[in-house]
């Protein structure tokens, strides 16, 4: 049964996710004391991991996955059943009968699962490019999809360093990056923030975590923002909380600002942002885009 998921949940297991990008410390493939079961075995997958699920399709084991969270909507043809990508059931998870499980880090259910002699694959938001090439890698290895993750990888590096190639050098342009209308934003010690970090551009949200205690996730003001007026601004929120140039440039005092004047609004699709399997690609696209126009119109 197809699940639309609403737009508070959406916009919370995404922030979540952010946050355990930098309380998590490993990225990895877990498995019990025993030896994983070998890819000819995995037969049937089940992924509660929209990144996981996004991973195994572009891999060529998307033939084998029999079911998905409710959150794990692209691509299309993902098998999206009512299993809780929030709070997983291990006796729904087992229903599908699968051979692996593909999850991020959660200790109880990987040891209920395992009981089961489920093999699961683990894996947690990356903290650099590298985690994300490895826990393709690692997705590829589990599946025996080794040759197609290989290829993905050197496709995605080569694009990437293409995009990056092909935009302005954006050195002296700051930027807002914006998780959502409460304006929680990233620094630059984020994974999303060395994405800008790669065109050079300058977070504006640095000096509100300069301590840390927000774990690259600070909540700004609208006070805040004026005062650090960035070049450009780039919405994430535009799926979660309906966002665009139109509601920015409304609120108080933002009509002020140069991003807003100069019509350097970036309205980004969220999911692409908060995932980092495939899709990498085209949130990095977008941000090259979106500096090649700024370039075009200066």
């Amino acid at each position: 049964m197809n699940r639309i998921p609403t737009r508070r949940a959406v916009l919370t297991l995404r922030l979540l996710c952010a946050l355990a990008a930098l309380l998590l410390l490993t990225s990895a493939c877990t498995g019990s004391d025993e030896e994983p079961a070998q890819a000819h075995e995995i037969q049937r997958i089940v992924s509660i991991t929209p990144t996981g699920t996004e991973i195994l399709f572009a891999i060529g084991a998307g033939d084998r996955v029999v079911a998905v969270d409710q959150f794990s909507y692209y691509p299309p043809e993902a098998p999206v059943t009512d299993l809780d990508g929030w709070n997983p059931n291990v006796e729904a998870i087992a229903a599908y009968e699968p051979d692996l499980v593909v999850l991020q880090t959660n200790g109880d259910l990987i040891a209920s699962l395992e009981a089961l002699g489920i093999t699961v694959l683990a894996h947690d938001a990356p903290f650099v490019f590298d985690d994300v090439y490895d826990q393709i890698a690692q997705f590829g290895e589990v599946t025996g999809q080794t040759d197609e993750a290989a290829q993905l990888i050197a496709d995605m590096q080569s694009q990437i360093a293409e995009l990056i190639e092909a935009a302005p050098d954006a050195a002296g342009l700051s930027y807002f990056h914006e998780l959502d209308n409460t304006l929680y934003s990233v620094t630059s010690g984020t994974f999303i923030g060395q994405v800008y970090g790669l065109f050079g551009l300058a977070n504006v949200a640095d000096p509100a975590d300069a301590d840390g205690s927000a774990y690259g996730y600070p909540q700004l003001s609208d006070e805040f923002i004026v005062d650090a007026d960035p070049d450009v601004i780039f919405l994430a929120d535009t799926l979660c909380c309906a966002q665009n140039a139109e509601t920015v440039a409304s609120r108080p005092g933002w009509d002020q600002l140069s991003a807003v004047q100069n019509g350097r609004i970036v309205e980004l699709n969220d999911d692409i942002v908060s995932r980092w399997g495939p899709r990498l690609v085209d949130f990095i696209a977008a941000i090259s885009d979106a500096l090649v126009d700024i370039g075009a119109a200066n």
